[in-house]
C-alpha cells in the first residue's frame, strides 16, 4: 500500500491544474478578500482578523483540496484503472485507506501557502508552536472531506463527480463561516453552522491560534463526520467493484 499512496501522490503534485487552481487559487482569494478589505477593519481587531481570515481560507484551500481527490478516482474509474486495482490482494479498506493518505499529502501544499501568505505578506504573528500545531490539527482535520470525494468518485461519474465536488466545497465554505463570519448569519443558521464538517475543522485552526485546545464539541463533530463519510467511500468502493 506504501507504493500505491507514493504513486498517487507523485500524479497528483504532476497535474499543472491541482498546483495552479488547488493550491494557487485559494492563497489568491486570501490575499485579495484581506487586501481589499482591510482599510474597513478597526485598527483593534486587524490583528485578530488577519488570522481568522487566514485559517478559513486556509482551511477553504485544504477541504477543495482533499474534495477534488473524489475527481481523479471517477476519472480513473473511466480508464479502467480500478479495474487494475482489483485484481491486486488489497482489500477495499485498504485501497480506500491509501487514496485517502495519498489525498491527505495533496491537502498540505494548499495550506502551507495560505499560512505562509498570511505569515509574510499579511504579517500574521503567532507563536512558535503554534506553527506547526495549526498544520498538524488542520492536515488531520480534512480527512473527512478526502473521504467523501473519495465516496462521490467511486459511486459518480467524472462529470457529476466533478459537480457535486465544487457544490458542496462552495456551500460548505458559506455556511461554514470560512469566508465570512457566522456571527453574522441570523441566530437559526449559526446553531447550524457550527455543526457542519467546514466550521469544526477550522475551529482547529481558531482554537490553536487563541491558544487552547479544540473542544469537545469540535472533537466529536468532526470524528462523527468522519465514521460517515469513511462508511460511504468503502461502501461506494464496492458499488464500483459491482458496476464496473
Amino acid at each position: 500500500m506504501r507504493r500505491y499512496v507514493r504513486l498517487e501522490v507523485r500524479r497528483t503534485l504532476r497535474d499543472p491544474g491541482f498546483v495552479i487552481f488547488g493550491a494557487g487559487m485559494p492563497v489568491l482569494m486570501y490575499l485579495l478578500f484581506t487586501r481589499i478589505g482591510q482599510g474597513a477593519q478597526p485598527p483593534a481587531d486587524a490583528a485578530a482578523w488577519r488570522i481568522s481570515s487566514m485559517i478559513g481560507m486556509a482551511a477553504y484551500g485544504a477541504l477543495g483540496a482533499a474534495v477534488g481527490t473524489g475527481t481523479g478516482i471517477a476519472e480513473d474509474k473511466q480508464l479502467g484503472w480500478l479495474r487494475q486495482l482489483r485484481t491486486t490482494p488489497m482489500r477495499p479498506e485498504r485501497v480506500v485507506l491509501g487514496r485517502a493518505l495519498a489525498g491527505s499529502v495533496t491537502v498540505l501544499p494548499a495550506l502551507l501557502l495560505v499560512l505562509a501568505a498570511g505569515a509574510l505578506v499579511n504579517g500574521v504573528r503567532l507563536d512558535a508552536w503554534q506553527w506547526p500545531v495549526l498544520v498538524g490539527l488542520m492536515w488531520l482535520g480534512a480527512l473527512p472531506f478526502t473521504l467523501f470525494g473519495i465516496g462521490n468518485g467511486y459511486r459518480l461519474t467524472a462529470q457529476t463527480t466533478g459537480v457535486l465536488n465544487v457544490g458542496a466545497l462552495v456551500g460548505l465554505a458559506v455556511i461554514g463561516g470560512l469566508w465570512f463570519p457566522v456571527d453574522l448569519f441570523p441566530h437559526w443558521l449559526r446553531t447550524v453552522a457550527v455543526y457542519t464538517p467546514a466550521n469544526r475543522f477550522a475551529a482547529l485552526g481558531w482554537s490553536t491560534a487563541s491558544g487552547s485546545a479544540p473542544d469537545a464539541k469540535t472533537v466529536a463533530v468532526l470524528l462523527g463526520w468522519l465514521a460517515v463519510c469513511g462508511s460511504y467511500a468503502v461502501l461506494s468502493y464496492r458499488r464500483s467493484a459491482r458496476t464496473t
